[in-house]
């Protein structure tokens, strides 16, 4: 399964090339594959290679959350194109960086039936770039700012539709409670 980045979040296009994540099935949980531009601003974070990374918003990113609409519990999951913990490939880089990894089932909520995705670019104070599945114009009040946990605009999503429909989603420690 495939999506396009392809606007800011306040529905302008961007004037770049769309950034593309491929979702398929991965041993042990979901495969995510990013092909986006390279901007390379802001600079990599500080932190030490293969490490968590807090604050990885600051820097040139995407995300992609996975939302139980239900209880509103997600999984947010931030790649960017230096020092990412969760590539499976390092990622190439030159006008352009492409990374995959692997999102195990244990850190989904149950129940995954809304996602969204987001890319993030740019360093200067007011002119980071926030691209996403657009916010309609009409409901965009002035001086608005981004709010990519606007859970009403998250897409409709299926985990089935890309493990295959008679496929279960495995039950996680990590959510049981929570509610």
């Amino acid at each position: 399964m495939q999506f396009a980045i392809q606007h800011t979040w306040d529905s302008s296009p961007v004037d770049h090339d769309p950034i593309r994540i491929i979702f398929s099935p991965g041993e042990g949980g979901l495969k995510m594959q990013v092909m986006a531009p390279f901007f390379d601003d802001p600079g990599a974070p500080a932190g030490p290679p293969g490490q968590p990374f807090p604050g990885l918003w600051d820097y040139e990113v995407v995300e992609s959350f996975f939302l139980d609409s239900t209880t509103e519990n997600y999984l947010e999951v931030e790649i960017c194109p230096n020092n990412c913990p969760w590539f499976l490939t390092p990622p190439s880089r030159g006008d352009r960086w492409t990374g995959e990894a692997l999102l195990p089932w244990t850190y989904f909520p149950p129940n995954v039936n809304k996602m969204n995705s987001y890319a993030i670019h740019g360093s200067e104070r007011g002119a980071r770039t926030r691209l996403s599945t657009p916010f309609p114009k009409e409901e965009i009040a002035e001086g608005q700012k981004p709010n990519f946990h606007r859970l009403e605009y998250f897409q409709n999503f299926r985990l089935q539709s890309i493990m295959g429909e008679g496929w279960i989603q495995p039950e996680s420690d990590l959510w049981k409670g929570k509610h």
